[in-house]
């Protein structure tokens, strides 16, 4: 009978091993993931992580949020709030739990919003919704406005109370629509269309009070966004207080801060333009009179004119114009031949230096020049080779083999053909070899051959 021990090749995990393979296999096979769930069991130790349990009706997680996530969370999370989370799959391995980690968090509900109206935000952007090309102006004074709002919310009111104090005068044209709730969207899109096909009003403003995100959601439908960007009207969003923002705001050609704030930008001041309208005729009543006082000085000057005119006192100007211009021509006639007899006697010295005999001598004269400069020339050049080739002499006698032989050395040669004899091998005894020395040469004969080796 066969023992465990004896069993080969059997695979035995380690709880260890078991443990770190599991959650290899989780992480691989979960990407990172969006999660929603409810706070339960949260906790924040010193050490700044956060450990909760995201749960729904069914069931739970284990969770766990290092402190280098959550240093920038815009909100505290708490027990029984319901967040969103983006997370990746593993386990703890100290305790076998399964658990998640996340590295994103942000509420439900708000944080969905604000993804879809950035979704949408960069959609219209990368369209070209937004560009400033786009843009209309407003009119300077408009005929009538058009409002596109709730009819029995602030926003009304707020309008109505500024267009009236600024400028009574300016017709209001109401589109009533909803602006909270499921039909609110299409209500306001077609309201803008509308108002678009019948051009009764040359300008248009899109209104609401404030409100949380949800409330204000309408106006970041991207129905109305694309209804504001065909409208051929001028727009002004003025949607919620300073600090909000909507998509309507980015597609129309101006946005307000508040309703208040529209009212204010598209009407001039009825108070500033009647001070305008005064100052502006009281300078064009001081035009008008410049104009006159200067009509009447240019009627003056043209009677005086007309005097000046008179035939009898022309043709007194004109016969005194003919003495001047001739007592002129004769002025110049004088200056011309003067100038004319100056030119004669400039030719006249010009031919002379021109003549044979003139450029004879100068050329006579420039050859004995360059003579001298030759002799110079030669004399410097003479002096220069006789100087080098001394050097040169110098030079040779102190590198000259002979020089060396007057010192007391000897060179030894081959009598048949002068070939120096550098080696004792190169001769044997008997051989004949020539001595020349600093002062003649010796025929010696070899007696003994004596190498150093």
């Amino acid at each position: 009978m066969l023992t465990t021990n004896s069993t080969p090749n059997r695979d035995i995990f380690t709880v260890s091993r078991l443990i770190r393979e599991a959650r290899a296999t989780l992480e691989g096979s979960f990407p990172l993931l969006w999660l929603e769930g409810e706070i339960s069991n949260f906790s924040r130790p010193s050490s700044g992580h956060m450990y909760f349990s995201l749960k729904d009706e069914a069931a739970q997680v284990r969770c766990a949020m290092f402190r280098g996530k959550n240093l920038h969370l815009r909100f505290t999370p708490k027990n029984g709030m319901r967040i969103l989370v983006r997370a990746k799959v593993t386990l703890y391995e100290a305790r076998g739990d399964f658990q998640i980690i996340v590295e994103h968090m942000e509420e439900s509900g708000i944080g969905a919003l604000q993804r879809a109206f950035e979704d949408l935000k960069d959609k219209l952007g990368r369209e070209g919704l937004f560009d400033q090309r786009h843009k209309i102006p407003l009119p300077d004074l408009p005929k009538r406005i058009g409002i596109i709002t709730s009819p029995t919310g602030a926003a009304i009111h707020d309008l109505k109370s500024v267009l009236k104090r600024r400028f009574a005068a300016i017709p209001l044209l109401i589109y009533p629509t909803q602006v909270q709730g499921a039909t609110a969207a299409a209500e306001i899109a077609e309201a803008i269309r509308l108002a678009d096909a019948r051009k009764d009003c040359d300008v248009l403003i899109v209104a609401r009070g404030g409100g949380s995100l949800e409330d204000l959601w309408s106006f970041n439908e991207e129905v109305v966004a694309r209804a504001i960007h065909d409208c051929e009207l001028p727009i002004i969003s003025a949607v919620g207080h300073e600090v909000d923002f909507t998509i309507a705001d980015f597609v129309a050609d101006l946005r307000a801060p508040t309703p208040s704030a529209a009212a204010e930008m598209v009407t001039p001041d009825s108070d500033e333009l009647q001070i305008t309208l005064s100052r502006q005729l009281a300078q064009l009543q001081i035009h008008v009179k410049h104009q006159l006082r200067h009509a009447r000085q240019q009627c003056g000057a043209l009677d005086r004119r007309l005097q000046q005119l008179n035939p009898a006192r022309r043709l007194q100007q004109q016969s005194q114009r003919i003495d001047e211009l001739e007592q002129q021509l004769l002025r110049t006639h004088k200056a011309r031949i003067t100038l004319l007899q100056a030119r004669v006697k400039q030719l006249h010295s010009q031919l002379q230096q021109h003549s044979p005999i003139y450029q004879l001598r100068s050329q006579q004269q420039h050859c004995v020049d360059l003579g001298r400069r030759l002799q110079r020339q030669m004399t410097v050049l003479q002096e220069r080779r006789r100087q080098r080739l001394a050097t040169s002499s110098r030079a040779l006698d102190a590198i000259s083999p002979l020089a060396t032989l007057h010192r007391g050395y000897a060179i030894v040669e081959t009598p048949d053909n002068g070939r120096v004899v550098r080696e004792a091998s190169q001769v044997a005894a008997g051989d004949t070899i020539r001595t020349r020395l600093g002062q003649g040469q010796l025929l010696c004969t070899v007696n003994k051959v004596e190498s150093n080796s």
